[in-house]
């Protein structure tokens, strides 16, 4: 065994003295240092040798190894001075390769800003399914069956009763039918619809928020609305509420803002009007509150809904929704 470890020791100095580069000390390093070295292997054997010479033998590869490893140290610095001295005409004072950053969304990024803003008004983010029953996306919000405002949502059903949800709303039923007032409460997420073309695709995103309290009016809806659009555009924004139908709010009203690509001068994005519509709106119709065992002569309440790609195309002047969709770097390294 001792003529075993004395050839092995010659082995490793032949072979570290060969070694030419640092990529080569790997390989060496797992030869004879790792589980399966001849090493490993000689010490596993101290056990056959004679009881009287265990000791020696013992200490002798004990030594052996701790030499090889100083030696071996001593090659992987000699050779790290030497990639040092061989690079020292390099120009550190030139840049470096910048490492490129992935980025949120813009979808995400305006969904975030406009939870972040709603969130500053006290309101709390509530999540539900995407698969979603006929009974909260419709009944519960009083659209009953053959509603002509079915028709509007171009709906995706998987069988007679469960569908893809045509907006976030049916988070209101979720919600009242589980907590008391006073809420308030939005949902975000993604709402799908049988539609595409340059501002609709088949799946987009939502922001639904509602208030409930014994005591809500029109003004606290036009209220917080008002802030929204201040802190999303601009204070300086013009406003404008016109009266339109929701089955499930009553009044209702869709909500304008002056168009941001012409200053509200009139333009082929705003059909010359001056104004884009930007969300819908009004007051949580009395049916509804039935529907979850609220008292409509308690309480009252808002709701509101707005389409995120919409927000995103008029903060950033997209003028294509199905840009959002097609990973095209050169387009989304803009945000």
């Amino acid at each position: 065994m001792e003529d075993a470890l004395l050839k092995l020791k010659n082995e490793a100095a032949g072979d570290l003295a060969a070694i030419a580069s640092a990529g080569d000390l790997e390989p060496f390093r797992i030869k004879y240092f790792g589980r399966k070295s001849p090493f490993t292997r000689l010490m596993r054997q101290l056990g056959d040798a004679p009881a009287a010479d265990r000791p020696r033998l013992g200490k002798l590869a004990n030594e052996l190894k701790k030499e090889l490893q100083r030696q071996f140290e001593e090659k992987k610095a000699s050779l790290s001075r030497q990639g040092m001295a061989e690079g020292a005409d390099i120009d550190l004072t030139l840049p470096g390769r910048t490492t490129p950053q992935g980025k949120l969304h813009p979808v995400t990024q305006i969904m975030e800003e406009i939870c972040g803003i709603f969130e500053g008004l006290g309101f709390t983010v509530a999540e539900g399914p995407d698969i979603e029953t006929d009974f909260y996306n419709f009944e519960a919000l009083n659209i009953p069956a053959h509603h002509p405002a079915r028709d509007m949502h171009d709906t995706f059903y998987v069988d007679d009763s469960i569908l893809l949800r045509t907006h976030t709303s049916p988070m209101q039923a979720r919600v009242m039918e589980t907590k008391e007032p006073p809420l308030r409460v939005i949902a975000p997420g993604k709402v799908y619809r049988c539609d595409s073309d340059i501002t609709h695709t088949p799946m987009f995103h939502q922001v639904e928020g509602f208030l409930v309290d014994s005591d809500v009016s029109f003004a606290d809806l036009k209220g917080v609305l008002s802030v929204f659009i201040a802190k999303m555009f601009d204070e300086s924004t013009p406003i404008r509420f016109r009266p339109s139908f929701f089955p499930f709010t009553e009044p209702s009203a869709e909500v304008d803002i002056g168009c941001v690509m012409c200053n509200s001068k009139g333009c082929r994005v705003c059909k010359q009007t001056g104004w884009l519509e930007i969300l819908g709106a009004g007051m949580i119709d009395p049916e509804v509150f039935k529907k979850v065992d609220y008292d409509p002569e308690v309480y009252s309440g808002f709701a509101f809904g707005l389409g995120v790609e919409r927000i995103a195309m008029l903060k950033y002047g997209i003028n294509d929704i199905r840009l959002y969709y097609e990973n095209d770097l050169r387009f989304l390294r803009q945000f």
